[in-house]
């Protein structure tokens, strides 16, 4: 009890603090202001910087939880983001539009792009912003993004992407995918929902 009551204080101070810049930025609702305050809490150092940067995409994102653990670097380029409870984001990940479930771990390093139609090209091959499309990303609950891994498309519940992947189409729950394109591995034998739980070791 010591220990939440301690935790909701320290929550609390940091929302006091990150406030102003949430106001600033309309609560995300003005895009070059919230980049402003994910810049700045981005690279706040040590324990107090892990509490300002949920205190801050808890008040500007579209839906996050005070209970997230966002690493040094980790930042969002967009406020169109929904982080479900218990969300760890690795150091120097970037996350453009995306909706992310529950207890989901994401590794350092990862990016998760808002799809693949935002680079078009016209007719004489150069580069236009006409027809451009920002996707936003669904990754599951309970999944594990290994490190440095790309991510373009969907990701399913409780699927594991393999360290350094690219994922360009979408992957489904209860998978494991690596390589570049990520591929689903196959399991010679597949597993029940009661035999994917984790098992005791002696």
């Amino acid at each position: 009890m010591l220990r939440r009551a301690i935790k909701r204080c320290a929550q609390g101070i940091a929302i006091v603090f990150a406030a102003p810049l949430a106001l600033l930025s309309g609560f995300g609702r003005f895009r070059s202001l919230f980049l402003l305050g994910a810049h700045t809490f981005a690279v706040t150092p040590g324990v107090p910087g892990v509490y300002l940067r949920a205190a801050f995409y808890w008040m500007t994102l579209r839906r996050s939880e005070l209970d997230v653990y966002l690493h040094f670097g980790a930042f969002f380029s967009h406020p169109e983001v929904e982080l479900g409870k218990d969300v760890s984001i690795g150091p120097y990940t970037m996350i453009g539009r995306a909706v992310i479930g529950e207890r989901t771990q994401i590794a350092g390093g990862v990016q998760i792009v808002s799809g693949t139609k935002q680079h078009l090209r016209d007719a004489a091959g150069k580069l236009t912003d006409e027809g451009r499309v920002f996707q936003a990303l669904r990754i599951g609950a309970h999944c594990w993004i290994g490190a440095g891994a790309i991510i373009a498309n969907d990701v399913g519940d409780r699927t594991t992407i393999g360290s350094g992947a690219v994922v360009v189409k979408p992957i489904p729950s209860d998978a494991t995918a690596v390589g570049n394109p990520a591929r689903v591995l196959e399991d010679p034998s597949p597993r029940t929902p009661a035999d994917s739980r984790p098992r005791p070791t002696a």
